[in-house]
């Protein structure tokens, strides 16, 4: 039986699954959003989600199990796509497999590299999840993605659309004292929670509140002072 299975199969093996997810999510870090079906973007921002909150640790144990969660690939940024699809292959190749750093690729250009032939070269996911996203959402206390639906419907199966995108960091969180508001049931019980603590006094089913009394105006109150 299946107890404590909080994930949904999506009609796929668990091979087939954890790929799709580490694909969608490494697509998120990298661009900030990804456009897919809802129930996609819904169970890829639970994976997402634990891997920032474990990101923001920023220690090596949480790098390397981010590593083992996520696994890493090579990344350019959108400025260097052109300059990067005019390279030779022999030049694409020592963009995307550099180690810039000693372990991981950092975007830094290596010092045997010909800087005028190659000026950059690729940074990783996992590099840009561990110093540029997760430390941005070091004080928020979860809720670092958003999922926006979409009106029109895939073509194919009309499956709906929605799209998975990171919460903008400077954005403030949703008020924790915020009331929500409650049906009649609720309201009743807080009411009977008030009297009984004695904060309001109860009142008879059936009976009206007493409409509060109009002050006098002006005149009438001239004329009681003229017949005195």
């Amino acid at each position: 039986m299946r107890h404590r299975v909080a994930k949904k199969h999506l009609s796929r093996t668990a091979s087939h699954l954890n790929a799709m997810r580490r694909n969608m999510a490494q697509s998120l870090i990298q661009h900030g959003q990804v456009q897919t079906t809802l129930p996609k973007a819904r169970e890829t921002r639970r994976f997402v989600e634990k891997l920032i909150t474990m990101a923001r640790k920023g220690t090596i144990d949480a790098r390397r199990r981010v590593e083992s969660m996520l696994q890493d690939r090579a990344m350019l940024d959108a400025e260097h796509q052109d300059k990067y699809d005019q390279m030779t292959d022999a030049q694409r190749h020592k963009v995307m497999f550099a180690r810039s750093g000693r372990r991981h690729r950092t975007g830094v250009v290596p010092a045997s590299y010909n800087k005028k032939k190659i000026p950059f070269v690729a940074t990783s996911v996992i590099h840009k999840l561990m110093t540029e996203v997760a430390p941005g959402y070091k004080d928020r206390p979860g809720g670092y993605t958003r999922i926006i639906r979409l009106a029109k419907r895939r073509i194919g199966d009309n499956g709906e659309l929605a799209i998975l995108q990171l919460v903008d960091p400077n954005e403030a969180p949703a008020s924790a004292d915020k009331k929500k508001s409650s049906g009649k049931r609720r309201a009743k019980i807080n009411a009977r929670i008030d009297y009984l603590e004695g904060k309001k006094a109860r009142r008879k089913p059936g009976t009206k509140k007493s409409p509060a009394k109009k002050p006098e105006s002006d005149g009438a109150a001239a004329e009681s002072g003229g017949d005195s």
